[in-house]
């Protein structure tokens, strides 16, 4: 085990934090070396979703120095790269984690310290709130500091351009070894640098976001009873506030979940895709005798949906069905024209092209994450995004939405389940429509978590393993195609109409599998097709988890 005491005295000489000095300071004294060697066995690494991570001191952990370092990486590569960077300055917003404030004012203070202007958003703000400000002041970036779903002891920062989408290569790779030359060299605030201005966000800019969300979806159409959760993050007044501006009247927040509170206490993870997370969501549906249920996560850029079974008990809709719903009622309800675009993920189902393809609309596929998703509208002129989502609860909606915005999406649903209503219809009502026009797509998606020392490098070859020598069967399914859609994700498609992805987690310690199978409906019985459905995912499931268990 290498000595990491030299490398942590160094870095006790460079935090600027107390905390994190004590933590350190304590670690040392107790002779703590395997704790000390697991801070300091590398640095976070910088990648196309930015930092994330749990709290603590050393390179290998979201602190105050970690921050400072990263912001001033960040600062070198604006001025290197961006000519007018020092002019049109960045947005600094974060959300209500503990110690997000610290690290929004240290980002913004080395930034400034470069010579950037800063507009820094002096309170909690909502991850597609400080997106959104990103493009509406002209910025050449954004940094928005949050760990979105993440356990409490978590932190992080996204970085955006000033085309308010994620870096991508080559961008993530420059901004990473300008930060490794900040660290190598401990030049954090370059010398002689007038410091620049940091402003704070102007109210205006969020009110324009609001009347952006407002815009993008039609009024409701019939009243409906919604209950809502913030998962004790940053969108519950944004998100109480949009529904009632949109013209929702009966709107039933989950009280101990709405305010914000960095410690989740009510939930073992905040995320709603987690077993249990929205267990009081649901129960808040029944009391309030709610039609639909909206939980946004606690950075309010994902949100989940709960709608009522046809025996009145609260059912979460998949990433996947959302999409699907949004996708048909987008475009045959609230767009038309030629060149609409609809975008998911590879892992996502393959229900939207089939929607796309019965409404005349582009559908584009890509690698998973906003990063990439957003980029087909970017780059082809022609087109206008009406859709991107991805199976995670992400979506985006709209031309001029470049990263997921589970604010905007959750109006959208509203709006949507209201049109249904209007129509003597519910939202599983029009899903079983979907299913009977273009079969039962039924997925099964699953993750298998490892937090061991070197999981990561065991989750990548584990997957490169199986691009090498695919299985040529999953259970009674011969495999048709294999692909690489990229060098870490593997595409199996099976005779008979199913496929599988198996992909390395780009923000947490899992390997994810997903999984679909499709079923026609001749005779419109969509119950009988998703079982049949149901049936065959048992069998690619327990044929696949060997395989990624290996």
């Amino acid at each position: 085990m290498p000595d990491a005491t030299a490398p942590a005295r160094d870095w006790l000489a460079r935090d600027p934090d107390p905390r994190t000095r004590a933590e350190l300071e304590a670690l040392l004294a107790a002779g703590d070396d395997a704790e000390l060697a697991a801070r300091f066995a590398g640095r976070l690494a910088f990648g196309t979703a930015g930092l994330r991570g749990p709290m603590g001191a050393g390179p290998m952990r979201m602190n105050r120095l970690v921050v400072r370092q990263s912001a001033a990486g960040i600062a070198r590569y604006l001025r290197e790269h961006v000519p007018d960077a020092t002019a049109r300055g960045v947005v600094v917003a974060h959300d209500a984690r503990h110690h997000s404030a610290a690290f929004a004012a240290d980002c913004a203070e080395v930034l400034a310290g470069h010579g950037i202007p800063v507009v820094l958003a002096e309170g909690p703000q909502p991850t597609p709130v400080g997106v959104f400000a990103i493009r509406h002041l002209g910025t050449a970036a954004g940094i928005v500091v949050t760990a979105s779903h993440n356990p409490s002891a978590d932190n992080g920062m996204k970085l955006y351009m000033g085309d308010g989408a994620q870096i991508v290569p080559p961008v993530d790779g420059l901004v990473a070894a300008a930060i490794d030359a900040v660290a190598a060299d401990g030049a954090v605030t370059p010398p002689g640098v007038p410091p620049a201005p940091v402003t704070p966000l102007p109210a205006a800019v969020v009110d324009a976001y609001r009347a952006a969300v407002l815009g993008r979806v039609p009024a409701p159409a019939s009243p409906i009873r919604i209950a809502t959760t913030a998962m004790h993050g940053v969108g519950g007044a944004p998100l109480a506030r949009l529904l009632a501006d949109a013209g929702h009247r009966e709107v039933f927040p989950v009280a101990a979940q709405e305010a914000p509170d960095p410690d989740f206490p009510t939930v073992t993870f905040p995320n709603p895709e987690e077993p249990g997370a929205t267990g009081l969501l649901a129960a808040r549906m029944l009391e309030a005798d709610a039609h639909v249920g909206l939980a946004v996560d606690p950075d309010a850029d994902r949100v989940a949906v709960l709608v009522r079974t046809r025996d009145g008990e609260p059912r979460q809709l998949t990433g996947d069905d959302v999409g699907a719903l949004l996708g048909e009622w987008l475009l045959a309800e609230v767009t038309s024209g030629p060149g609409r675009l609809v975008v998911c993920s590879v892992v996502s189902s393959s229900l939207l092209s089939r929607i796309a393809d019965a409404h005349g609309a582009v559908f584009a596929e890509t690698l998973t994450g906003f990063k990439w998703l957003c980029r087909p509208a970017m780059e082809e002129a022609g087109l206008t995004q009406v859709l991107a989502y991805e199976e995670a609860i992400g979506y985006a909606i709209g031309p001029d939405v470049r990263d997921k915005d589970g604010l905007s999406a959750a109006v959208a649903v509203a709006s949507m389940a209201s049109a249904a209503h209007a129509a003597g219809a519910t939202l599983l009502d029009r899903l079983d429509d979907l299913h009977r026009r273009h079969g039962a797509h039924v997925t099964d998606n699953f993750s298998l978590r490892d937090e061991s020392p070197g999981g990561a490098a065991k989750r990548a070859a584990l997957v490169g393993r199986l691009i090498a020598a695919p299985p040529s069967h999953l259970g009674d399914a011969a495999v048709a195609s294999v692909d690489a859609p990229a060098a870490d994700v593997l595409r199996i498609r099976l005779e008979g109409g199913s496929r599988v992805v198996v992909r390395p987690s780009g923000t947490e310690p899992k390997l994810k599998c997903y999984c679909e199978a499709v079923e026609p409906a001749p005779d419109g019985d969509v119950h009988a097709a998703r079982e049949r459905a149901r049936a065959r995912l048992a069998a690619i499931r327990a044929a696949l988890t060997p395989l990624v268990l290996d």
